[in-house]
Formats: C-alpha cells, sequence, structure tokens
C-alpha cells in the first residue's frame, strides 16, 4: 500500500510479524524492521512507562512523533492491568491517513479486548481536543511541529522520544529542543528513546540530564534513557 501526503508512506511487515510505515523521503521506517511491535514494547513500555507506572496514581505522557499510534496502544493495554490514570499527549506535524493507519491493524494484533476499538478511536478523535478512551486513559493529539511545541513547566513525568532518526532530522535532536522538554518535565521524569547515538547523549547530558545507555531491542544494540535530576 502506498500513501501520498506531505511524503510518500508505504505499509511494510516487519520480523516480527507486525506492519510498519516506510518514508522513502527519509529513507526510514516508523518502526525497527526487525520488529516494530517488539521495538515500541522494549524501549516505551518496559523501559519507560513499567519504570514508573508501579509508584504513580497518575502519569502523564508526552509522545514525540504520534506516528502510527502503536506507543499509545500499547500504553493503553499496559494501563489495564493497573488502577494508574494516563493522560497522554502526542505531537504530530504529519498524520498518517486514517485508512492507511487502521490498515496496520495492530488492536487486533494485542490478543485483547477493546484494543480494536480503543486503536480505531485514537485515530479517528479529532486533533487538538482531548479525548477520554475509558476511565482512566485520555488522549490529546496535538498537530504541530515539535519546534512549535511549548510544554506547561513541570508537566510530565515521561517523554515518548520517537521521532526520524538524527540522520534525516536532525533539528529535532538539538539542545535547543531537549532544554524545552527538559523544562516541562517534572524531577524524576524520564525520557525514552530507540536513538543510542553518542553525540545526542552527549546533547542530553549537556542540557542537564542524567544519560543511560540501555540494551536495545532486537537488532539494535543499545537504545537511551534519560532522566530529569
Amino acid at each position: 500500500m502506498i500513501e501520498s501526503g506531505p511524503f510518500e508512506r508505504q505499509v511494510v511487515p516487519t520480523a516480527d510479524g507486525s506492519l510498519s510505515v516506510y518514508a522513502p523521503a527519509f529513507g526510514e521506517a516508523y518502526h525497527s524492521l526487525n520488529g516494530a511491535l517488539r521495538e515500541s514494547e522494549h524501549v516505551y513500555i518496559r523501559h519507560g512507562y513499567d519504570q514508573l507506572a508501579a509508584c504513580r496514581e497518575r502519569l502523564a505522557i508526552l509522545e514525540v512523533g504520534f506516528g502510527t499510534g502503536l506507543n499509545a496502544l500499547l500504553t493503553w493495554e499496559r494501563r489495564l492491568r493497573s488502577a494508574i490514570a494516563v493522560d497522554y499527549t502526542a505531537i504530530e506535524a504529519y498524520p498518517l491517513p486514517i485508512d492507511l493507519a487502521l490498515g496496520l491493524d495492530y488492536g487486533r494484533g494485542l490478543h485483547r479486548a477493546g484494543a480494536e476499538d480503543a486503536f480505531t478511536a485514537m485515530h479517528r478523535c479529532p486533533w487538538n481536543q482531548p479525548h477520554r478512551l475509558d476511565g482512566r486513559f485520555t488522549l490529546l493529539k496535538r498537530l504541530a511541529r515539535l519546534e512549535d511545541f511549548e510544554p506547561r513547566l513541570d508537566s510530565c513525568d515521561l517523554v515518548y522520544y520517537d521521532a526520524f532518526s538524527p540522520n534525516v532530522q536532525p533539528e529535532l535532536w538539538t539542545a535547543a529542543i531537549f532544554e524545552r522538554l527538559r523544562a516541562g518535565m517534572r524531577p524524576g521524569a524520564l525520557l525514552v528513546t530507540y536513538c543510542a547515538k553518542g553525540e545526542v547523549r552527549r546533547t542530553l547530558r549537556a542540557v542537564g540530564f542524567i544519560v543511560e545507555g540501555l540494551p536495545g531491542p532486537p537488532g539494535k544494540r543499545e537504545m537511551t534513557r534519560a532522566r530529569r535530576p
């Protein structure tokens, strides 16, 4: 399947059986071709969400790059396992066409009651308006460029940093961007990303994060987690 828009997108299979989206203009897919589902679970859920959810009653999450909605759906599913409430904000400058996104069929792949309806609702709900998926999960999709986004000070517990790589979008991996995100994060908040480039880690440290390298998902040696002191 091929869709046009701000740039061309193609649906592609990945090694764990889940689908992803490839952007020829950038020469990159939205997820690892070694497994879209496994990458998102490993980086954002296991090393991000799970690190905070056990000790919180409420969690404010900011996702940079809503993309296919997979990270949001996995977070919704994980939240069902506890009484925690989640306020999820996602920034996206170039939304996927709804038919393309729903064709990825992530909801069915989770084998969780209600997942298909939740995934559909995530993509069909209006932009820039909060939408309550259930009693304890609220989604706000912000149609905006990250460069123009100003998070509220000390408002966020967890950042999923899932932008295209520094090789193709270096403007999204600068000290200015990370300084702004850090200001929006509460003390002790985490930022997790698939990216393990030394330059990115040095930039995160330079703006005041405590940075650690962690084992990466299948096909990738390392990932990065940063904490606001």
